[in-house]
């Protein structure tokens, strides 16, 4: 019996010290794509040729493109999903109601995600995943199958929306005179402007013109199938205990990252390949970014679980754990670091430093990350921002749970008194 305890006990201990690992490998991708955004601009990113980006940064920018941007935020949706379930459980356990403690949460990472994109960067997803979390809600008590079905229908949906041939008069094309003059506005305004000048930039210069208000309604309601069926499927692999005991899942995981990686990679290369080829207007272009994302998320996810099959404790997984840990906080000073290096306030490398120099200080970035936050964990329990929001999540200033009392032992209580 003890045996067995202590086998689960372990188990249980592998399976969130993976969790925490995705989570902090997600960042190192993140701030990667990120980068891009902080240099060239939430729309100019997309299109080097407006900033002399050519050569060896050229093929640096396709690289990324391929492999890092649109791969790595599924994962943090993924873990998003993943995580909604296992702390829906835990409240239950304590007889506490899910959907209020979540609905906190979201309301929390919502509010934070608007005070993100207002103040400091324009690439926030913390607003879209409060949101988001609101409609998740209706698949919180939903079966695995129907949660597999719903992801493979918005899957499809995905992989449709990119099937068209690209059209040159798309307004956010940047063939549109509205969006290269925005563009080459912001190499101004991010590279030169103070503070105050690049907040109201970024909070009140349209780079849409006189686009139709029903095509900008048409994205609204379509962004959401980019990304919520990896939400859902993060919420079904925490229901049917996909990561619960990595050892025994050694072969699924080989398995799906052979197929996955590949697929992935292969969507993504012909969808940023064939427009620099002179086949723009191929059909499938857009898959790449729609469904091949996805994929390639899916088999980077299994690719870093199969680390976790074995016993061996390597140093750098314990490291990317303790990002993992604080990946609130370390997602919003990726912010704040890359935003004073590349914007006018800081060291104004907007638009200078180049692909190639910019991923590497994205790198450094999240080398310091990796350095710090195994120090600050030795010291305190939960970054300050993933504190703030268990605080508020549970109404306690300890930011535990509280199991909830009983009527039985309040009427007990009672009758004693």
């Amino acid at each position: 019996m003890l045996y067995t305890e202590v086998i689960e006990l372990s188990t249980y201990k592998k399976r969130v010290q993976l969790i925490d690992g995705l989570r902090g490998f997600s960042l190192v991708g993140i701030v990667l794509a990120n980068m891009l955004i902080f240099q060239y601009g939430l729309f100019g990113e997309s299109e080097p040729h407006l900033f002399g980006i050519e050569g060896a940064d050229l093929a640096v920018h396709s690289f990324l493109h391929i492999t890092v941007v649109g791969s790595f935020m599924p994962i943090f949706a993924f873990m998003f999903g993943f995580g909604m379930i296992k702390l829906s459980d835990s409240l239950k356990t304590r007889e506490l109601r899910p959907k209020c403690h979540l609905a906190r949460r979201f309301l929390l990472l919502f509010i934070i995600g608007l005070l993100h994109s207002t103040f400091l960067w324009e690439g926030d997803i913390l607003t879209f995943y409060g949101i988001t979390g609101f409609f998740l809600l209706l698949f919180l008590n939903r079966k695995p199958k129907t949660l597999l079905i719903w992801a493979i229908i918005l899957l499809t949906g995905a992989g449709l929306l990119g099937l068209p041939a690209s059209d040159p008069s798309d307004p956010l094309s940047a063939t549109s005179p509205e969006m290269i003059n925005y563009i080459v506005q912001s190499q101004e305004v991010y590279g030169n402007g103070n503070y105050t000048e690049i907040k109201d930039f970024r909070n009140n210069a349209d780079p849409f013109g006189d686009m139709d208000t029903n095509f900008i309604l048409l994205a609204i309601v379509l962004a959401p199938l980019i990304t919520l069926p990896m939400f859902l499927l993060g919420m079904r692999s925490a229901r049917i205990g996909t990561f619960d005991d990595p050892q025994a899942m050694r072969r699924t995981y080989y398995r799906r990252t052979a197929f996955l990686i590949p697929v992935g990679l292969l969507i993504k290369a012909y969808g940023v390949l064939a427009p620099q080829l002179g086949a723009e207007s191929w059909p499938g272009i857009g898959i790449g970014s729609t469904l091949g994302g996805m994929l390639l998320a899916l088999g980077y996810i299994y690719a870093f679980a199969v680390l976790y099959t074995g016993n061996r404790r390597a140093a750098l997984k314990t490291r990317f754990e303790a990002v993992g840990r604080l990946s609130l906080t370390n997602y919003l000073m990726q912010s704040v670091i890359c935003t004073s290096i590349f914007y006018g306030y800081g060291l104004g490398l907007f638009g200078h430093a180049g692909v190639f120099i910019g991923a590497l200080i994205a790198l450094t970035v999240y080398c310091i990350q990796l350095w710090l936050s195994p120090i600050y964990l030795k010291k305190f329990r939960f970054g300050p921002i993933e504190y703030i929001l268990r605080i508020w999540t549970y109404l306690s200033w300890r930011g535990q749970q509280k199991k909830r009392k009983s009527r039985t032992s309040m009427v007990s209580k009672t009758n004693s008194a």
